[in-house]
């Protein structure tokens, strides 16, 4: 036992916390081993007028993909960019909600997105929302990568775990 466990036990027998408390303070929520997910995506991007149309720097799309491999399933989300002058320069963030099953488990959750190119180097950031998913997915945290190849199809990584 590590001392912190021994100091609960010690406070609880000295009559300082009360029996019920002591099974609230040693629970310890149930971790599930780190999965990962892969396969090709196809993304279909749409623009949408934002609350801005004269403001050039500022586009908004909408978003619908159609997920294969460990995930099965469709997003649908929105995208607001803005574009530098430079070539390959810009960010953008997006808000998506994927359903589908999820190496066999149905249920959906939600992916935040931001990203920017500098020149056309990239650096994006795509993590589950905490809290987002439902049906077999409840509990589901983790992150995704895009991986586009040369011919420009996409594909996808997601790292993942369900803790009940």
């Amino acid at each position: 036992m590590n001392g912190g466990k021994l100091a609960v036990i010690a406070i609880f027998l000295s009559g300082v916390i009360p029996a019920g408390a002591l099974s609230n303070i040693a629970q310890e929520k149930k971790e599930t081993a780190l999965m990962i997910a892969k396969g090709p995506f196809e993304v279909k991007m749409a623009p949408v007028d934002t609350a801005h149309k004269d403001q050039k720097a500022i586009s908004r799309y909408s978003l619908d993909k159609t997920y294969h491999g460990g995930l099965e399933g469709m997003g649908t989300g929105e995208m607001l960019a803005s574009m530098g002058d430079v070539k390959g320069s810009g960010t953008y963030v997006a808000l998506e909600v994927v359903s589908g099953t999820l190496d066999g488990k149905k249920g959906a959750f939600a992916l935040g997105h931001i990203g920017t190119m500098t020149r056309g180097a990239q650096d994006l950031s795509i993590t589950i929302v905490p809290d987002s998913g439902s049906g077999e997915l409840s509990g589901i945290s983790g992150k995704m990568k895009i991986l586009i190849d040369a011919d420009g199809k996409h594909s996808y990584e997601l790292d993942y775990r369900i803790d009940k």
